[in-house]
């Protein structure tokens, strides 16, 4: 039971989960339910790796803001104002 793009179903997934487990190891493996993606199996690696790069986010301040993005968001900040204002 070797699937050419990777992708089983959740019956496959009770049946063959050595094999899966195996190809997963390797590449990551979709499984399917009613024949619509449900799950993604990938080995570790892969896994710590998406989590790195998914946490590569930084929390800025208004004083470290270029001077250019610091002009925009005043303008952002002001006309919000300015229509808050003009709906009371």
């Amino acid at each position: 039971m070797t699937s050419r793009n990777g992708s089983y179903t959740t019956s496959d997934l009770s049946r063959k989960s050595g094999d899966i487990i195996a190809e997963a190891l390797r590449h990551p493996v979709t499984i399917t339910q009613r024949n619509k993606p449900r799950l993604v199996l990938l080995n570790i690696d892969d896994y710590e790796r998406l989590m790195r790069q998914s946490d590569r986010r930084s929390v800025g301040r208004l004083e470290t803001m270029s001077d250019e993005l610091f002009a925009e968001f005043e303008e952002a900040v002001d006309g919000y104002a300015q229509s808050d204002e003009t709906s009371r």
